[in-house]
């Protein structure tokens, strides 16, 4: 049983718009139910943390937001435009508004750090090269990495390429920032850098973020909510202090850092399996 709404990750008392909202979303590959149904609000200005299980769903859904995946029935909504049946010319124009962090950085090896956060800009704007140079000294400043311009990918460490990415990921000023796992690979004190980072952006830019990651420590401290996917449905919606007080095995489980094994055990033993 979903704690608060069943399956729908939604505070309806809250003054928040959503910016984001998905409607009966439902995908699968093959036999692979990945999501059933699911209903998902994402309010302007927080930080929305989606966690679960390797192969949950969590990146998919994140794929959804942005339209790089389209539900094979369900609807998905920005601000009042639905995008899920838009055509490529239309989302061309819509998807400068995201910005997305890729779980591995995904730089480009054979453009400089400049020319990386800058893509973005000569992609979808027609600013001047004096314009676009120093928007990418701003954007990399707020990720402290200004002065390095001129690096090559391969000269920069893990936090930092996350770092380059974050800086191109904000570069044209989006609503909505998605991260994909964004201290996956990174020591503790790396990935609170990064935990830090979307907290100022938050903070300076206004920004709604969506955060999808394994780290309980990353989504303690960056969320305003937490949502968890499990078997392609969401099992819990609230916040970070909530999340400790659930007597849901499942969501116990994956806090705790338990096995998947302890949960069947568990549910079996009280006849839910």
């Amino acid at each position: 049983m979903v704690e608060q709404n069943a399956n729908v990750a939604v505070d309806s008392a809250s003054n928040h718009r959503p910016v984001v909202r998905l409607v009966k979303v439902h995908k699968r590959f093959g036999k692979l139910i990945v999501l059933n149904g699911v209903n998902l609000e994402l309010r302007r200005g927080e930080t929305t943390v989606i966690i679960g299980e390797s192969g949950s769903g969590k990146s998919v859904l994140l794929n959804h937001i942005v339209r790089l995946l389209k539900p094979d029935s369900g609807e998905v909504y920005f601000h009042d435009q639905r995008i899920d049946d838009l055509p490529e010319r239309e989302l061309t124009v819509l998807r400068p508004r995201f910005g997305y962090l890729f779980q591995l950085s995904a730089l480009f090896d054979s453009l400089s750090v400049a020319q990386n956060v800058a893509f973005p800009i000569v992609e979808h704007t027609k600013k001047g090269r004096k314009e676009v140079d120093e928007i990418v000294r701003r954007k990399l400043g707020m990720v402290g990495l200004d002065g390095l311009q001129d690096k090559w990918p391969a000269q920069l460490s893990g936090g930092q390429k996350k770092r380059v990415a974050l800086a191109r990921a904000i570069a044209l000023d989006p609503e909505i920032v998605l991260y994909d796992e964004p201290t996956t690979g990174l020591d503790p004190p790396r990935a609170d850098e990064i935990n830090e980072l979307i907290l100022k952006l938050k903070r300076e830019l206004g920004v709604t973020s969506v955060v999808v990651t394994h780290d309980m420590a990353s989504a303690r401290k960056v969320a305003d909510r937490i949502v968890m996917l499990y078997g392609g449905e969401f099992i819990f919606d609230g916040t970070p202090e909530s999340i400790d007080r659930s007597d849901d095995d499942r969501v116990r489980c994956f806090v705790e850092g338990r096995c998947a094994a302890d949960v069947l055990q568990s549910l079996h033993e009280k006849g839910q399996t």
